[in-house]
């Protein structure tokens, strides 16, 4: 063979490779990688699919990152703990921009935030400020979940980590989920940790994150999350239930409700169990799982109403503590 048609051959082969990858045979981007197969082999364990909802925790104290799915009864199960490779700042919302302080709060999550051109590998933006921040005329831009194990106000993942995270967030959008919650905590809101920080200047703000953080631990279901008079509401129903309101304006009248899961012929639905007041929704909540029993005859409850969980233990029903 000559040297020309040596050079027409190679070339022939290059151009067959191009147009191969061009038609989507050559390797996915790092951004449409699929879920790592072990994590995909732990969720047809679980019974999760790939696609369904999921819900995420952080906590700074610990450095860990919870990605939580939700199951086909429409409670979330927890899928994997994640170590979070760096943050910055202390304890504590962040307040400016600047401070490079890692935000603290309940976050919204949306496909538009996603990037998968990211700097720092790939990245999902918290949406900070929220109404919350904003209500107190905090200032930042970009908080960020990433990777590159690097941070300035961010929480930082390896790249193995956030490509995992990403996939899973990525396919939850696929099948359907418009948005997820992400609740960023100073540290696992238990009893002995709100005791422990009791005198510090941020527990006021702690105590509205931990009715968020309760909430969830009583139902399994990421709670509704409003701002008024420059604070959270967790599970508040409004009458009616489009009124308006800022979030530094007086909150309207509400009741708290207790989310629940009735069957229907369509398949599970969340409702909303009406409490007639916060006190009695916290004597409702050291209750809950015991639901037949239990549910208030006072709220929206259909006829009907079949719980679908089973009771949790009484131990762990008893180690649950809803805050004021």
């Amino acid at each position: 063979m000559s040297l020309l048609q040596r050079f027409m051959t190679a070339t022939l082969l290059l151009l067959g490779t191009v147009a191969l990858t061009a038609c989507g045979g050559g390797a996915p981007s790092v951004a449409n990688a699929p879920i790592p197969y072990q994590t995909q082999g732990l969720m047809q364990r679980m019974g999760l699919k790939a696609n369904s909802p999921i819900f995420i925790r952080i906590f700074k104290m610990e450095s860990q990152l919870e990605i939580w799915k939700q199951r086909d009864d429409g409670r979330y199960a927890l899928l994997k703990t994640y170590p979070i490779c760096k943050w910055s700042g202390k304890l504590g919302p962040k307040l400016k921009q600047g401070d490079k302080q890692a935000p603290e709060g309940f976050y919204t999550v949306a496909a538009h935030q996603m990037n998968p051109k990211s700097s720092y590998h790939l990245s999902f933006n918290l949406g900070y400020p929220n109404s919350l921040d904003k209500a107190y005329r905090r200032t930042g831009n970009y908080l960020m979940v990433h990777g590159n194990c690097r941070s300035a106000g961010c929480y930082a993942m390896t790249n193995v980590l956030i490509e995992e995270i990403y996939a899973l967030a990525r396919e939850a959008f696929r099948g359907g989920q418009r948005a997820f919650q992400v609740q960023a905590l100073p540290f696992r809101m238990t009893d002995e940790n709100m005791q422990k920080y009791s005198g510090h200047r941020w527990a006021p703000f702690w105590r509205d994150l931990k009715k968020g953080y309760d909430a969830f631990a009583v139902s399994n279901i990421p709670p509704k999350i409003d701002v008024c008079e420059k604070r959270y509401l967790v599970n508040a129903a409004f009458s009616p239930q489009n009124i308006k309101f800022g979030s530094t304006e007086i909150c309207p009248p509400y009741k708290t409700f207790v989310p629940e899961i009735m069957e229907t012929p369509t398949g599970p639905k969340v409702i909303q169990a009406l409490i007639a007041s916060p006190d009695e929704a916290r004597r409702y909540a050291l209750q809950s799982r015991q639901l037949s029993s239990n549910l208030p005859t006072n709220g929206t409850v259909p006829a009907g109403y079949r719980p679908l969980a089973t009771p949790r233990s009484t131990a762990l029903r008893n180690s649950m503590r809803i805050s004021r």
